[in-house]
């Protein structure tokens, strides 16, 4: 299905360009000879329709290839996280059962070391030569829209990650949402910086503008100075970004001077977008459209479009055009507008569970609905306001407090770079709020505390202050919530 659509591209515009990688440019023609190759490759070595094919490696074309050639055969593509150590990837390739891992010749140590004795490592980067190879992929179908396509591993901050399997019907009406979002068209060209280990990476942007037979201009990883270099030589319309992304290139020297006049707009996502980082991008003319969702709603769940965007900067959308989401209460029921509660999502963009169910009642699937454990509210006119993840939530004598909402005080005080705010067990309290802070030269705990004064109630006020050089964040710019508490701690990360 999905593969499908790439090929017909390459039937009605073979000339146009699918990929930019560095100098190199691959058209839709082009694209199609390699995953045709790639098929015909893994055929040949006798992995098909339900076989498991992992990717270790920074962004390549090689994963775009790879991914679309098993899509092809029906096999279930699995992009490894490049930054794990190898006992977590050899965690992984067990419980999916991984039969080949491709990887980067840069991957291919800790690729060996992370592989099962039957789980051969195989070259990504020499794999499908740039021609038709014997395999008639797209003549006869070889998927079903039930079929699974993906497999993404959740991040894991609580425990052993957990794999989840989306069909090729997920990621279509994924990709249709994401045309909505962006008003995606084949004229369009998507600067993709993120890495597509994750399915924000891929799913958001990158495989949604090839299904609309736009360009996708690929960046093996996210520098500064690459991002600018790369609006100023290919001119991209859309991009990407998590808020430690954009921080960067705000604090950068370009950002002041950088030709970025070819955005249309840029999405944001994965964790909560402080409004001065979207201020920033709108005075440089750069709507910043906020999305939503997880690893198990494909993930576009919510989402602003640009006007929205423009309009009401800080929330993060509306429901999906094709899906729908809630607030609920601790019962799951539905809260009227205005009330806090949980976020969950429905539709066919929602994976149906995970790959190896944990214990019963564990999993977060009730009725259709997928809890996300993030807290939030919906106003009168149906837009989501994000509040907190639920598992952020301090509980300080009796009195919630959201971390997320001491974080936007703590932002604007003086000297403070970056701040994140978690509990520390307290006898008295049960819970206090720490503030975990990276100071910049003027910085001064004292100030920072009494700023928070009459702007937050005495009980959200942070009872201690920890200083580090770096928060410990995730690839995607989560802070990493375990490692935050040890610090709070002070147990060191």
């Amino acid at each position: 299905m999905i593969c499908s659509i790439i090929l017909r591209h390459a039937e009605h515009t073979p000339h146009s360009i699918a990929l930019t990688f560095g100098e190199e440019q691959i058209t839709y023609a082009g694209l199609a000879r390699r995953i045709r190759a790639a098929a015909a490759m893994l055929e040949a070595r006798g992995f098909g329709h339900g076989d498991c094919i992992a990717y270790l490696g920074h962004n390549h074309p090689g994963q775009i290839v790879l991914a679309l050639a098993c899509a092809g055969l029906g096999c279930l593509f699995l992009p490894l996280n490049w930054r794990l150590a190898p006992p977590e990837l050899r965690h992984i390739l067990d419980d999916s059962g991984a039969a080949a891992l491709f990887a980067l010749p840069e991957t291919a140590m800790p690729a060996r070391r992370a592989a099962p004795k039957d789980c051969p490592v195989l070259d990504a980067a020499e794999a499908w030569p740039d021609a038709p190879g014997p395999c008639l992929l797209g003549v006869t179908p070889l998927t079903e829209m039930e079929d699974p396509m993906l497999l993404a591993y959740t991040s894991g901050t609580t425990g052993h990650p957990k794999g989840v399997a989306l069909d090729h019907r997920a990621v279509m009406v994924n990709a249709i949402n994401s045309q909505h979002m962006h008003a995606l068209a084949g004229a369009d060209r998507v600067l993709t910086v993120l890495p597509m280990f994750h399915l924000g990476g891929l799913n958001i942007q990158t495989l949604p503008a090839l299904l609309f037979g736009a360009e996708v201009v690929l960046l093996p990883r996210f520098e500064p100075e690459a991002f600018f270099l790369a609006c100023a030589r290919s001119r991209p319309t859309l991009s990407l970004l998590v808020p430690a992304v954009m921080q960067a290139l705000v604090e950068h020297p370009l950002w002041a001077t950088a030709d970025l006049s070819s955005l249309r707009a840029v999405g944001a996502g994965s964790s909560e977008v402080p409004l001065p980082l979207i201020e920033a991008f709108h005075a440089r003319g750069i709507p910043v459209q906020q999305v939503y969702g997880a690893t198990e709603t494909g993930p576009i769940a919510i989402y602003q479009t640009r006007a929205e965007a423009l309009a009401h900067p800080g929330s993060i959308g509306r429901q999906a055009l094709h899906g729908a989401a809630r607030i609920v209460d601790a019962e799951g029921e539905p809260l009227p507008p205005g009330e806090v509660g949980e976020i969950e999502v429905k539709g066919m963009h929602v994976a149906r569970g995970y790959r190896n169910a944990p214990e019963e009642g564990e999993e977060p699937w009730r009725d259709g609905w997928f809890a996300t454990g993030d807290l939030g509210w919906r106003d009168a006119d149906g837009r989501f306001w994000f509040t907190d993840r639920r598992k952020h939530l301090i509980i300080s004598g009796g009195e919630n407090v959201y971390p997320a909402e001491v974080e936007r005080v703590l932002r604007s005080a003086p000297g403070v770079v970056e701040c994140a705010v978690c509990g520390r067990p307290d006898p008295r309290w049960g819970e206090v709020p720490v503030a975990v802070v990276v100071p910049g030269p003027d910085f001064d705990a004292a100030r920072m505390l009494a700023h928070c004064g009459d702007r937050l109630a005495r009980f959200k006020h942070p009872r201690a202050v920890v200083t580090v050089e770096a928060l410990p964040r995730t690839a995607l710019g989560k802070v990493r919530l375990e490692a935050l508490r040890q610090l709070a701690r002070g147990d060191g990360a």
